[in-house]
């Protein structure tokens, strides 16, 4: 299970603070997907970069008995002065993977070829996406952090990402952020709408559509 409690961001302002995210609950259990759907500037990206770790909250608690992903394509974390393949290396020795097994998933799934041996701070943006998407789902997760920018790259790769996550792991507890309904619809089993810093959430996927279309 996941648990959001009050969860709250603000950034600093001119003259002062902007709330992102204003008091947001809700929970996940274990299987479950949730979409949720917002305008670009909504905080949606910002909810899932709390979630992951990725940020800290300003108030708020987030609780889980399961292990949640960093944000899907996320590549802020990696070192930048180092290369692809050592920044892999520090994965498997945090996570216990095996490197051989690792480095070849990796290298058919992102396809960097040579670059791989090369700095990250000198990849293209498609390129960290790429790396950090495969280094996502060569760890096996409870519970996957999808915000819709993952989609980089060509539609094979798109094809490549949505069949790894959504077939080949679709036991698995999923967020998706996204303002896309259609894919929302396709991939998620209820679904809430952020706008105003806070989340309203719906009975049915077409209660949560109807009302995202009004806004």
């Amino acid at each position: 299970m996941l648990r959001c409690i009050d969860v709250t961001k603000d950034y600093p302002a001119h003259g002062g603070s902007r709330r992102v995210l204003d008091k947001v609950s809700f929970t996940l259990q274990r299987g479950e997907k949730l979409g949720i759907l917002g305008r670009n500037g909504a905080g949606k990206s910002t909810l899932i970069r709390l979630i992951g770790g990725v940020e800290q909250l300003t108030s708020g608690k987030i609780e889980h008995t399961m292990s949640v992903s960093w944000p899907l394509a996320f590549g802020g974390a990696f070192q930048g002065s180092l290369s692809g393949l050592d920044n892999l290396k520090f994965i498997c020795r945090i996570y216990g993977l095996d490197y051989t097994a690792t480095r070849s998933f990796v290298d058919d799934f992102a396809e960097l070829g040579r670059q791989i041996i090369e700095p990250v701070k000198t990849y293209s943006s498609g390129m960290r996406a790429r790396l950090a998407f495969a280094l996502s789902i060569v760890i096996e997760f409870d519970c996957y952090l999808i915000d819709e920018v993952i989609m980089v790259g060509d539609a094979r790769f798109h094809k490549r990402c949505q069949d790894e996550l959504f077939n080949k792991r679709k036991e698995r507890a999923m967020i998706v952020v996204s303002h896309d309904m259609g894919f929302i619809r396709e991939t998620c089993d209820r679904v809430a709408i952020l706008d105003g810093g806070h989340l309203i959430s719906y009975d049915t996927l077409n209660e949560a559509i109807e009302a995202y279309q009004a806004l």
